[in-house]
């Protein structure tokens, strides 16, 4: 049977900022990739790789520099972000926030915070709404009891589940969740992590997963994809990228879960993210296996086993 079109498509997408000297800083840079309906995908890499910056534009906070971004179709890129807060697509792709704190209203209620969608995007009346809320704190597992009360008087775990809540109530078909359980203890964590999974199962979601503990990754994603300096450099199966990673940044990455054997420390300095040069490969300097090549002829994309990896001796034999 022929495969199903991807729900979401990047088609060659810089986002650049420009800085002080006329110069550019390459946040994100030349990224494509897919996510299937119903496919959980991570998204993985160290502070300052573009993965928030990454996560802004498919939630159309942040215009693209170029590229496509396609959602069910529809190029989401080619309609500014300052519009498509009013866009029917907004309804389609929501986002839970990594501190369930700063990202709900303190004048707002539990109740009013996940009803605010509701009226802004689905237009709900409000007896409809409220019906819609009771619903999903349901679906959540947050108590009925709790949906008068003020995000002060929630512990750190209800808030999370208010939050999901709400990015649910409009019936997304993409979910982002950027760093969902950062900010909660480890046992509340744990409560979380199997909710949203439950919840994927249910309803059929697509999740885009940015997190930077490596183990809930492996567990709860279909795909993994590694980003670094703004490149993508490792996209495949979660369980082929993390029990055989090719790209030594990813390798380096899973070396530091424990029991994985032995550490790969890294040396050098991250480079800059700011006019880099298109003909250097934007590990070179760091990876261990660094040659001249690597200076003059920046790796592309190519398959390796079920992955995609940027890196001229990912292959077992080279």
């Amino acid at each position: 049977m022929p495969e199903a079109a991807p729900l979401l498509q990047l088609e060659r997408v810089h986002r650049r900022f420009a800085v002080a000297g006329g110069r550019q800083l390459h946040a994100v840079d030349d990224l494509s990739f897919s996510i299937a309906p119903g496919e959980s995908l991570g998204l993985v890499g160290e502070s300052g790789c573009g993965k928030s910056t990454l996560v802004r534009l498919i939630a159309r906070l942040l215009d693209t520099s170029d590229g496509r971004i396609v959602f069910d179709g529809e190029d989401l890129a080619a309609l500014p972000a300052r519009r498509f807060a009013t866009a029917a697509q907004r309804r389609e792709i929501q986002m839970v926030f990594q501190d369930p704190t700063d990202s709900l209203n303190p004048r707002f209620t539990a109740r009013e915070a996940i009803r605010e969608p509701l009226t802004l995007l689905a237009k709900m009346p409000r007896a409809a709404a409220d019906a819609r809320v009771d619903e999903v704190a349901g679906q959540v597992g947050l108590p009925a009891a709790l949906l008068s009360r003020f995000p002060h008087q929630l512990s750190g775990g209800q808030k999370a589940r208010v939050g999901i809540a709400r990015a649910l109530a409009v019936k997304p078909r993409l979910l982002i969740l950027d760093e969902p359980t950062a900010a909660l203890d480890v046992s509340v964590q744990a409560v979380v992590l199997q909710l949203l999974e439950r919840l994927r199962e249910e309803l059929g979601l697509a999740l885009l997963f940015v997190s930077h503990d490596l183990n809930v990754v492996r567990l709860l994603t279909d795909r993994v994809a590694v980003m670094y300096l703004g490149k993508l450099v490792e996209i495949g199966p979660s369980e082929q990228v993390f029990r055989a990673p090719r790209h030594p940044y990813t390798q380096s990455l899973v070396s530091a879960i424990p029991g994985q054997g032995p550490r790969i420390r890294l040396a050098g300095e991250v480079g800059s993210p700011i006019d880099p040069p298109p003909q250097l490969c934007r590990f070179h300097g760091r990876c261990p296996r660094g040659e001249d090549r690597c200076a003059r002829e920046a790796p592309a994309l190519r398959p390796v086993g079920a992955a995609l990896v940027a890196c001229h001796f990912a292959d077992p034999t080279t």
